[in-house]
């Protein structure tokens, strides 16, 4: 317990319109992490209430609060956050006060076991809408049945990484729902903990029920990543090669129609399906090719983060 207690923890948090949750909700994690070394990474993704000036008011020093200078949705909003916290280990939880911050000193001692890179949160007698828990139930069983990874509830935002997993994982677009399946993909270790879940102590959820069109698209592209990032031509050329292949063979037989028993083919459908296959199977394989060269430049070119820090705050005042 010693070591943990001495080791810097982070406690990322993305916040947009939490301006009637944020100090109640440090308050909690002030009391839960009692006699922890920590510091509560605060990112706000351009609220457009009070939320900033709720959190510079606190004048804490352990609460540094990340300023986007645009909304840029959850997922880059958390990754700012990662890419910002200092700790060993990082947490991350919602802002709303869903997530129970009594829970971390609960899952810290699996990530501290070495055993784990990861700890991540299972949400029991969940306090939300079906609005919320259909894309959620659909989202869970589409990752076990298209990967490895059983896991029973990917949207609960209470988590614990290592600091090493936490700083590998690229965040971009809506993948934040799935972070526990990234950080699989890496290569972790995951531990399931039950943790609490509450109803929504003020202000209203951001997520409707066009989630679930979200959670399939994303999913079909985690997918993709998972099997053919770094060969997308196995995926693309493939597909490409059987179409011609599959195109070829028709046009062959309409030539030994042709020529062999003198039938006319112009006016065949299966003379236009032929040429269809052989170009479409064409475009596939370049597509491919493509995306080979694209996956090349991704993995050469500098790096560069898809968001924009306006400024830090670390207790009210500017770092």
């Amino acid at each position: 317990m010693e070591v943990l207690t001495q080791s810097l923890l982070s406690i990322v948090v993305p916040l947009y319109n939490e301006e009637e949750n944020v100090r109640l909700l440090t308050e909690k994690i002030h009391t839960s992490l009692e006699g922890y070394n920590y510091q509560i990474v605060y990112v706000d993704d351009f609220s457009t209430d009070g939320t900033r000036q709720a959190v510079r008011r606190m004048a804490d020093p352990k609460v540094h609060l990340v300023c986007l200078k645009k909304n840029y949705g959850q997922s880059l909003a958390l990754a700012a956050g990662l890419d910002y916290a200092q700790g060993e280990y990082i947490i991350t939880m919602d802002g709303d006060l869903q997530n129970d911050p009594a829970d971390i000193p609960l899952m810290l001692p699996f990530a501290l076991s070495g055993e784990y890179d990861v700890v991540t949160g299972i949400r029991q007698k969940r306090q939300d809408s079906l609005i919320k828990k259909i894309p959620s139930k659909i989202a869970n069983f589409l990752v076990r049945r298209v990967t490895k990874l059983d896991i029973k509830d990917n949207g609960c935002a209470l988590k614990v990484f290592t600091r090493t997993i936490a700083k590998d994982l690229n965040l971009y677009g809506e993948m934040h729902r799935f972070i526990t399946l990234l950080a699989f993909l890496e290569g972790a270790q995951i531990k399931q903990v039950p943790v609490r879940h509450h109803a929504r102590h003020a202000g209203v959820s951001k997520y409707g029920l066009e989630r679930v069109f979200k959670v399939i698209a994303d999913m079909m592209l985690l997918l993709f990543i998972r099997k053919y990032f770094q060969r997308p031509i196995h995926l693309f050329g493939i597909f490409g090669v059987l179409l011609i292949l599959l195109g070829l063979a028709i046009n062959v037989y309409l030539l030994v129609v042709k020529f062999g028993f003198g039938q006319d083919i112009g006016t065949r459908p299966l003379l236009i399906f032929g040429m269809m296959f052989i170009l479409g199977g064409i475009q596939l394989f370049t597509i491919g090719i493509v995306m080979e060269l694209l996956i090349r430049t991704y993995y050469e070119s500098q790096s560069k983060r898809p968001y924009r820090i306006k400024n830090v705050l670390i207790g009210g005042e500017p770092a």
